[in-house]
């Protein structure tokens, strides 16, 4: 047995325990697990409780100093920057079950401080809001709308960089407005539903749209966070600080500890989505694959992703059961940028050590934070 396994056994901390304890699942059987807790879950969160109605529990605070530029009805634009010169870097965060700081998680564990370390000098992230029961009406376009705003207020072009449900929200969005996206970095995003198959695509696969409906109808018109992070499977210490934060062997038990409660608050921070927001994306995104087949219609127009023809970059990790690399690396055939400008990348890990793995973040991140800057870089000069 490891030291780290059994730190696991011995001194799980007490705040992840309820969260994170559950058994270890095989990877080969995560898939299946997958599905049948999420079957079986989605009977009992298409029904109201009264837990619901509860106070949610407190957002994880974000450890980068920053600045609140933009209070908009879907997000707050949060400045990182440490200078004001060069074009921004605008992080597209996930608009999923989970709050945008995983964007900026903890030290050695930010991509926030990552990029700026790596010599970027402005660094914003869209930090999108918990949908309340005013909110609940908003959809796909809504929040284009205000990410738009966003790149405005910015100073267009971009650089733009999508994570996970961000991330081919960023890619709608460089189709929709090219002009406005100087570089686009995608990382576990799903592009193509049909070029691969995840955990979620199977999910989604194996319940009717009439399911998805339900929960949003039992949520008074929105998809209650907490209530859907119940369906899936719960990780162990030992797979969160090795398969995640990817944290040395050596660090200290103290510090271990520390990140472990970390991420047990963080994943306790669900967000609720608006009711059209979560269909539009489970019936267009998922059940039609309309990004990969050219029908997606959002601010009025159809989206072609041939449209996309700034310089890209891909990054998948290779056992994300959340989204198969193929289904963001199909993007390489779909996109107009020529095939010398598009680089691609398959880390190894799991979805989440894509945006908090120490060992990606200090290895891909840095390189993706040079190919960010290489065109930026006096004559003659050479990125660090």
């Amino acid at each position: 047995m490891s030291r780290r396994d059994e730190r696991d056994i011995h001194s799980a901390p007490s705040s992840a325990s309820g969260t994170h304890g559950a058994s270890l699942l095989s990877p080969l059987l995560w898939p299946l697990a997958a599905t049948l807790a999420f079957q079986s879950a989605a009977l009992s969160i298409m029904t109201p409780r009264a837990a619901d109605r509860r106070e949610p529990p407190p957002a994880p605070d974000w450890p980068t100093p920053h600045r609140i530029t933009l209070e908009l009805q879907t997000m707050r634009l949060r400045d990182f920057s440490r200078r004001p010169e060069g074009p921004p870097a605008l992080i597209c965060a996930p608009l999923a079950l989970h709050g945008a700081s995983v964007a900026d998680f903890a030290s050695g564990h930010s991509l926030v401080e990552t990029l700026l370390d790596a010599g970027l000098a402005r660094v914003l992230v869209t930090d999108w809001r918990s949908a309340t029961p005013d909110l609940r009406h908003l959809t796909i376009d809504n929040h284009l709308a205000e990410l738009n705003v966003a790149v405005d207020d910015c100073g267009a072009p971009v650089d733009l960089i999508g994570l996970c449900q961000g991330g081919w929200l960023a890619l709608l969005y460089a189709a929709r407005f090219p002009h406005k996206v100087r570089r686009l970095v995608i990382a576990g995003a799903p592009v193509d539903i049909r070029a691969g198959a995840s955990a979620l695509s199977r999910l989604v696969d194996d319940l009717p749209l009439a399911a998805f409906e339900e929960t949003v109808r039992a949520g008074g018109g929105r998809l209650i966070g907490a209530r859907a992070r119940e369906a899936w499977p719960t990780l162990t210490p030992s797979r969160i600080a090795t398969d995640v934060l990817q944290a040395p062997a050596a660090l200290d038990e103290g510090a271990l500890r520390g990140l472990l409660d970390r991420f047990a608050t963080w994943d306790a921070a669900t967000i609720d989505l608006p009711g059209p927001y979560y269909l539009q994306v489970v019936q267009w995104l998922f059940k039609e694959n309309r990004i990969a087949r050219g029908t997606f219609v959002t601010l009025g127009r159809a989206v072609n992703l041939r449209d996309v023809r700034c310089p890209a970059y891909l990054l998948a990790a290779r056992d994300d059961q959340i989204v198969a690399p193929e289904q963001l690396l199909a993007a390489v055939r779909l996109l107009g940028t020529p095939a010398h400008a598009i680089e691609t990348a398959v880390e190894p890990g799991e979805h989440l050590s894509l945006f908090l793995g120490a060992g990606t973040l200090r290895g891909r991140w840095r390189r993706i934070a040079r190919w960010l800057r290489d065109d930026q870089l006096e004559p003659g000069s050479k990125a660090a």
